[in-house]
């Protein structure tokens, strides 16, 4: 599936940093988390996920990837944590017409860690899935830690896991964008930058959570946008680029983003970055 190319009005202006948050929610639900929609699909489409599908979402965001599996049946179960705008957005796309959909009202948001979704009534979750790519947060495979630990107890025994992460560098255009959020950082913030996959990142976070690893794939999951106004503001919403933007400030974050989007931009003012993103399938003991 290729992703639509949106064009986008600027958002309205808004000092407050509750509106700077709902502005930014807005622009990923509205622009750049449908960049991955290719990825969803793969993995779904392999695992046959369907309505005997139980599945935990990690990070869910604004839950793009939970609405796609509840529209093949599976019963899902979204959690996020500080990211209450994202949580706000997902609910509207998953609850309000619940009484309208039988795979529907099989959904839950959960503010708060994995643990925060045991619920003694429901099942073993039979998917677990981390979409968000390795490399993406701070700690690199190790950051994934801490939720497959709150997680795992509640898969059942076999169930599927699947970690994501960036592919080659070399088959990723946006690589040479991500090198803004590290640019203007100093090194107090190194951490939080992204960086470019590891060969093995995701079977080392695999390995690190106990699981077994049983499969892997690739898929094409090209970043299009209308103008570089929306690729701009599509890329500022993911949060690769915070650290540059606590170092310096957004003029200049937009201004080198522009820049390094320049060789992107077709001749109808359209941005293409063709990427491939891996994925991992491991089972839980």
């Amino acid at each position: 599936m290729t992703p639509t190319l949106v064009r986008q009005h600027p958002a309205p202006a808004g000092t407050a940093s509750g509106a700077d948050r709902r502005a930014r929610a807005r622009d990923w639900s509205e622009i750049q988390e449908r960049m991955l929609v290719p990825l969803h699909e793969a993995v779904y489409e392999r695992l046959e996920v369907g309505p005997a599908t139980r599945l935990l979402g990690l990070r869910c965001g604004s839950g793009l990837a939970l609405l796609t599996a509840a529209s093949r049946g599976a019963a899902v179960t979204g959690v996020d944590r500080g990211r209450p705008e994202l949580l706000a957005l997902a609910r509207r796309r998953l609850l309000p017409e619940a009484r309208d959909t039988r795979a529907r009202t099989r959904a839950r948001i959960v503010d708060g860690s994995p643990g925060d979704a045991a619920d003694a009534e429901t099942p073993a979750y039979t998917l677990v899935t981390a979409f968000e790519p390795i490399g993406c947060r701070a700690g690199g495979p190790e950051g994934l830690g801490g939720l497959l630990a709150a997680a795992l107890p509640l898969a059942a025994r076999g169930a599927a896991v699947v970690l994501a992460g960036w592919g080659p560098p070399e088959r990723c255009a946006t690589s040479d964008v991500l090198r803004v959020a590290a640019g203007p950082a100093g090194p107090a913030h190194a951490a939080d930058r992204p960086r470019p996959a590891g060969r093995d990142d995701l079977e080392e976070a695999a390995r690190r959570a106990g699981l077994r690893p049983d499969g892997s794939g690739r898929v094409a999951c090209p970043f299009g946008y209308a103008d570089v106004d929306s690729a701009v503001r599509g890329l500022l919403s993911t949060g690769w680029f915070d650290a540059a933007l606590t170092a310096t400030d957004r003029a200049r974050v937009d201004q080198e983003l522009r820049e390094a989007l320049h060789p992107h931009r077709r001749r109808d003012g359209t941005v293409w970055m063709p990427n491939v993103f891996r994925y991992l399938i491991a089972r839980v003991p």
